[in-house]
């Protein structure tokens, strides 16, 4: 059996970022500590169950920089939302930026991206009937 235990975000002010996944789409913060290895660590449980840890640079670490472009690897996560433009304009007064605008991607599927707090993308999705 495989399944994903958790997804991990660095964030230079991880309990900051970890109160806005809060406020944006309902995150529960399991544990706050900070752990021998010098980062702090913030656990969180969406409201769909999984675990997203949100952690600081280690002692004597430096972070590299975000990047908001497109890139190789883990580039961003979806969350599913009833309607695109009231989701989009809540996090925005959140302080998420609007990546281009909604399109349909796939019959009865429409997108957008977003820019959150830590440079994370995030692709909003609403699923419709056709």
């Amino acid at each position: 059996m495989y399944e994903i235990n958790h997804i991990h975000l660095r964030s230079s002010t991880p309990r900051e970022t970890a109160d806005w996944y809060v406020k944006a789409f309902n995150f529960e913060v399991v544990r706050d500590w900070v752990r021998p290895i010098g980062d702090r660590f913030v656990r969180c449980r969406s409201a769909g169950g999984l675990m997203v840890n949100i952690s600081g640079p280690r002692t004597g670490e430096v972070l590299a920089p975000a990047t908001t472009e497109t890139y190789l690897g883990l580039e961003h996560f979806g969350v599913t939302v009833d309607k695109l433009e009231p989701e989009i304009e809540r996090l925005r007064e959140l302080g998420a930026q609007l990546v281009g605008e909604p399109a349909v991607v796939d019959t009865g599927v429409r997108v957008c991206f977003l820019i959150v707090p830590g440079d994370v993308r995030i692709e909003l999705m609403e699923v419709f009937d056709v």
